[in-house]
């Protein structure tokens, strides 16, 4: 006779549920931006760039469970809505960036040799 019981409850437990969503897409977009913001003195075209790799990211982030950045690598986990909103936000910075330095002449649009 076992003594397990006969049914399992199906209810998901708040731990459970937050151990289902990953944050590893925050410390990436944050380098991201710290990085184009950097390259923004060589050339504004670079922070653009990098506005759009992350714009894109994180569209394909609320799609799928692809990382955006290498298409044969499968995350097991989805990403948190907090990352994919931080991974947006970081393209809505680096547009901003762009625009500002191209604005006021900050920065050079093609880099200089």
């Amino acid at each position: 006779m076992s003594v397990a019981r006969p049914y399992r409850s199906r209810t998901i437990r708040p731990v459970d549920l937050e151990s289902r969503r990953s944050n590893a897409a925050i410390p990436v977009a944050v380098v991201l931006v710290v990085i184009g913001l950097y390259l923004s003195s060589y050339s504004i075209l670079v922070t653009g760039l990098f506005g759009l790799v992350l714009l894109f990211s994180s569209g394909s982030l609320l799609s799928t469970r692809l990382n955006p950045l290498s298409p044969t690598f499968y995350l097991t986990k989805k990403p948190s809505f907090l990352a994919i909103g931080v991974v947006f936000l970081g393209a809505l910075i680096l547009f901003g960036a762009t625009y500002y330095l191209w604005l006021h002449h900050l920065g050079p649009v093609v880099p200089h040799f």
